[in-house]
């Protein structure tokens, strides 16, 4: 397998110097078939096998084609072979579909779009009467996946907002506290969780906020203090996190937080699989990571009948709060993207692209990917919300569920109609992943760091050395001395180089 991906690597090197300098062919020769349908191909992964398979495939692709006025060529790989059909799929421009469904920005991305093989997006799909769905794409993710000034390609969205914490409401409501707005708030909280007993049964045995050894939390928390969220731009230059005064302000109230004792003292080697269940079980007051996972600490209170400390007749409860300063730590917003590649070799077709990428994210094409067939798969209940036939049939679903790889989920996740219908719980979580959007914190160096060639090399042992270094001074096994040797250290060790390499890439692209 590592020669495999060796020889990938080196074929993708080799032919795209020249391969990309005039049009690729494709695997469809003619912009529209004999019925008026544009005609495109495609190349998605493949996660279950069988996909579109049977007659309820069929009608599947049927009423897709139908929506879309396309006819797609799909060629679907296995994910296990998904990365090295990319790198030789590149290689070859005698076979290479209009649309590549892309999983990750890698080092053959970026190579790629730097030979031409992508078509420059930027001024295109922001027409707004061509592509009303594309065109509401955010900003922020769009920069993401841009290279050279030129956007090359349409991201698979994901919740931008999904940061944020949930605290016990019968805890907080109990001791008179209300929902925390600030830094000091967030304290407050913390501290009174742990001190003025929350469920009042006379014991000192509770603490603040659950941690753990993965330290995503902090992530989040040091985004409140606005250093940024990884790095952070200041008088002209990308700057990692950790070189901010915020940086610093935020570590010493970690470490305050963590003498007074409102952590467990032993935090960073608990085990992440039970990190969840010191708040269901009442040790903890406050949930800080993805907002989903603090929701489904309050699915648990309600399942299983957990009664408020301030009412035995009532049950238990987590509010979700997106923010604390206004400010929120963003997601990438994407979770892989799509490439049109050269193999779309005239503006028409270009355009067949975007307008089936754009039809796809249409409330339609979403409900048919995620449910299949009207009253084949999925049915209108009476009260009007969408009643899943095949919940838990993973065979009959095969005959849809692969179609929603070909979805970028612009604006929207879901469908807004037909709906499922959702708990008060889950609609409070999309409510505050909505509201977060217009605070989130995003990583301005994404699309520099995986460009650059030391950060391609030494990344995760960088990384590593500043996670490593966080959690020890917070914890007081070093002192700001150790700190700043440990800074240093990361600078030597290729810190400074990833530095300069970003930098270098992100002035040429102003």
């Amino acid at each position: 397998m590592k020669f495999k991906k060796m020889l990938a690597g080196l074929l993708v090197t080799v032919v795209m110097a020249g391969a990309f300098t005039g049009c690729g062919n494709s695997k469809t020769t003619s912009a529209v078939a004999e019925d008026g349908k544009a005609q495109i191909s495609m190349m998605l992964t493949d996660f279950e096998g069988s996909p579109l398979s049977g007659d309820a495939g069929a009608k599947v692709v049927a009423q897709m084609e139908e929506h879309t006025n396309t006819h797609v060529d799909f060629t679907f790989v296995p994910d296990d072979n998904y990365e090295d059909k990319l790198s030789l799929t590149l290689a070859s421009t005698d076979d290479m579909p209009m649309i590549i469904a892309v999983p990750k920005m890698s080092g053959v991305i970026v190579g790629a779009a730097e030979a031409g093989a992508f078509w420059d997006l930027s001024d295109l799909i922001t027409d707004a009467s061509k592509y009303p769905n594309l065109s509401q794409a955010n900003p922020n993710v769009n920069q993401s996946l841009t290279i050279g000034g030129k956007l090359i390609g349409v991201y698979k969205a994901r919740d931008i907002g999904r940061y944020g914490f949930g605290y016990r409401k019968d805890w907080a409501d109990k001791l008179g506290i209300d929902e925390p707005k600030t830094i000091e708030d967030m304290y407050d909280m913390m501290y009174q969780f742990t001190y003025n007993d929350p469920d009042g049964n006379g014991k000192d045995d509770t603490y603040g906020v659950s941690l753990c050894k993965y330290t995503g939390p902090f992530d989040i928390m040091q985004t409140w203090f606005g250093c940024g969220n990884g790095w952070v731009e200041q008088n002209g230059e990308l700057v990692p996190v950790h070189q901010t005064q915020e940086y610093k302000e935020a570590l010493d109230w970690f470490k305050k937080m963590y003498e007074d004792g409102l952590v467990y003292e032993d935090w960073a080697v608990r085990d992440t699989a039970t990190w969840q269940d010191t708040v269901k079980n009442g040790e903890c007051g406050i949930f800080i990571d993805v907002l989903d996972g603090a929701r489904r600490v309050g699915d648990y209170f309600v399942n299983e009948n957990i009664p408020s400390v301030t009412d035995s007749n009532e049950l238990a409860s987590m509010k979700l709060v997106g923010t604390i300063n206004d400010k929120t730590l963003a997601t990438t917003g994407y979770n892989g993207f799509f490439v049109i590649t050269k193999a779309a070799d005239t503006q028409e077709k270009v355009e067949a692209c975007l307008h089936f990428l754009d039809k796809m994210c249409d409330d339609e094409m979403i409900t048919l990917a995620g449910y299949g067939l009207e009253n084949e798969h999925w049915k209108l209940g009476e009260d009007g919300f969408l009643v899943d036939l095949d919940e838990g049939d993973v065979t009959s679903s095969k005959a849809y569920s692969a179609l929603n790889q070909a979805i970028a989920y612009i604006p929207r996740l879901v469908a807004e109609s037909p709906a499922l219908k959702l708990t008060e719980r889950k609609e409070e979580e999309n409510a505050v992943k909505a509201a977060n959007v217009d605070y989130a914190v995003f990583n301005p160096a994404t699309s520099y760091l995986v460009n650059s060639s030391t950060y391609s090399l030494a990344g995760t042992t960088l990384d590593k050395m500043l996670d490593d270094a966080r959690t020890q001074y917070i914890c007081g096994q070093i002192d700001e001395a150790g700190l700043q040797g440990q800074w240093d250290l990361w600078l030597k060790q290729g810190g400074q180089d990833v530095i300069n390499e970003v930098n270098e890439q992100f002035k040429a692209n102003k």
